[in-house]
């Protein structure tokens, strides 16, 4: 799909240009796959990230998650395709989070 981008970015905008409503869509669908730690909370999975992005929110999803869960990879894809949001590459590097130390995502 994007080529040497280790994921893709579903921007809460549509192709006509108009914001995608509502406001928290992208908390919404990333909680749809979130899982209780060891801890005893909740938090987002380590494939499917709620971010901003010049102003827009957006939903980061790894490429990983297409071999680990190929159904709810495709289940994001139709999302945006359905809503006709717009999609663009990732971040070729690492996140601040992962050069930090943060959870891995393997």
């Amino acid at each position: 799909m994007f080529q040497n981008s280790p994921e893709i970015v579903i921007q809460g905008i549509t192709e006509s240009g108009q914001a995608f409503r509502p406001s928290d869509w992208a908390e919404r669908l990333c909680g749809m796959m979130s899982v209780f730690g060891e801890d005893s909370r909740l938090s987002y999975s380590p494939y499917l990230k709620p971010i901003m992005a010049g102003g827009i929110r957006c939903v980061v999803v790894d490429l990983k998650l297409e071999g680990l869960d190929p159904a709810a990879f495709s289940f994001l894809l139709a999302f945006a395709r359905d809503n006709e949001l717009k999609t663009r590459p990732g971040r070729v590097g690492k996140r601040p989070e992962e050069v930090a130390g943060g959870p891995a995502t393997s």
